[in-house]
Parts: structure tokens; C-alpha cells; sequence
């Protein structure tokens, strides 16, 4: 039994805006992915932080959700800024039953379990990404809430953090995030949503007592990053 994570697959199955318009690493990214999880088992568990369809809804996302389901182990999932289908976990799951969905978990406002070790996390934002200062901030300060639910709800057990939008980039820090991550004891956070060359100005190390790693499909090369093997943290 082993933890993996990876972010921003950004299938398109049924939509009209593949990846592979991108070239270079993007060039047949779907099949990448599959040989990337061909490693993995069913008794393996993937955090999937974010951005994982470029559908508008649940039902334009529906060949991505069957494709995410078909590969290997069980699969937890958080919003990423793309992720347009998005509304509510009820919602989610009944569309999962409804379509034979059975290996996907919504990481929303809760924290969900590795063993005894508890899997927690939420989007998270970025400040300047926003026009309007009092809509960005209503934004964060919503993040920051369901960051801490995630974290509370996760009481006593060891928690791990993913998030979709890094705390800390290049001259950019979330000190609220940041703040909330070593006030409850958190050592490992993991994030995606940055592409391309920004990965060579991410930031990849240990700060107030958290190792940070970016696990961004194309960062990945599309192979999942093994967090933990049998509870074992991943040097």
C-alpha cells in the first residue's frame, strides 16, 4: 500500500481542448498518464490536486471522471482553479453512482484517511490572480476556513496537506496558509497548478517545518510522486 500524488491532468476526453496543442511534454499526455499509474496498484491510494478536466459541467466531464476511475487504486480529488464542473461533494457523488464511479473522493472541507494518517486540503489562492481586492480576499479568507475544517477535522492524527495553488512562490508567500500549516503540526504539503518553466522558480524545500514538493502533471513527466510506501515518508 503506498500514497502517490500528482495535480493538473487536465483530460479533455470530450471536450475540444487537449494538452497536446502545447506540444513538448504535453504531446500525448493521456497516454503518458496511463503508463505513469501503470506502476501503481489497487491498494494504492493518489491525491489529485486539482485542475483534472477542462469540462464545464459534470456531464461534459463524464469520459474524464470514467478515465480517472479506470486507473489504478483509489483516487481523492480537490478543486483546482479549472475545474469548471465543480458545485458540491452530494452532487459529485450521486453523479459517480449514477455513472458507475467508484474509486473517487472528494477532499472538501473534511480530511480523509491513508491508514492513520489523515489526507487534508482545499484549493487554496492566490492573491494576485484576482482583479477586484474585496472579491480576492473573500476567496482566501473562504480557503483559509476550509483549509483549518480540513485540518480540525483531521483532530490528533498526523496530517498531510495538498493543495491546488502553491503557499509560497517565487517573491509570493500565503502567510495565512503558511501560519495554519506549522500551527498544526503539518510536515508535508504538496501542490500543483504550475507549469512549464515556471517549475524551475517553484519552490521545492522545507519551510517552518513543512517540506513542500510541487507535483504538477507535466513537473512529473505524468508518473504520480510516491509520498509514503507502507507509512514510510519519501525522503
Amino acid at each position: 500500500m503506498a500514497l502517490y500524488a500528482i495535480g493538473d491532468l487536465h483530460l479533455s476526453l470530450a471536450a475540444d481542448k487537449p494538452m497536446d496543442v502545447f506540444g513538448g511534454r504535453w504531446s500525448g499526455y493521456v497516454d503518458k498518464l496511463l503508463e505513469g499509474f501503470s506502476a501503481l496498484g489497487p491498494e494504492d491510494t493518489t491525491v489529485l490536486c486539482g485542475d483534472l478536466s477542462w469540462g464545464m459541467s459534470m456531464e461534459q466531464a463524464r469520459e474524464d471522471f470514467l478515465f480517472i476511475d479506470r486507473l489504478p487504486g483509489r483516487k481523492i480529488v480537490l478543486k483546482g482553479n479549472h475545474d469548471y464542473w465543480w458545485s458540491t461533494a452530494s452532487k459529485a457523488y450521486k453523479f459517480f453512482e449514477a455513472n458507475g464511479v467508484g474509486t473517487i473522493e472528494i477532499l472538501n472541507n473534511n480530511c480523509l484517511l491513508y491508514g492513520e494518517t489523515a489526507i487534508c486540503g482545499t484549493r487554496g489562492w492566490f492573491y494576485e490572480e484576482e482583479r477586484s481586492a474585496a472579491h480576492d480576499k473573500k476567496i482566501m479568507l473562504r480557503e483559509i476556513m476550509r483549509l483549518e475544517a480540513s485540518l480540525k477535522a483531521a483532530g490528533d492524527r498526523e496530517k498531510i496537506v495538498f493543495l491546488h495553488y502553491p503557499p509560497k512562490f517565487m517573491n509570493y508567500e500565503c502567510p495565512e496558509i503558511l501560519g495554519l500549516l506549522e500551527s498544526y503540526g503539518v510536515r508535508e504539503c504538496y501542490y500543483g497548478h504550475i507549469h512549464g518553466k515556471g517549475c524551475l522558480a517553484a519552490f521545492e524545500g522545507v519551510e517552518r517545518g513543512v517540506k513542500f514538493k510541487l507535483v504538477s502533471a507535466d513537473h512529473l513527466l505524468f508518473r504520480p510522486y510516491k509520498v509514503r510506501d507502507d507509512g514510510k515518508i519519501k525522503e
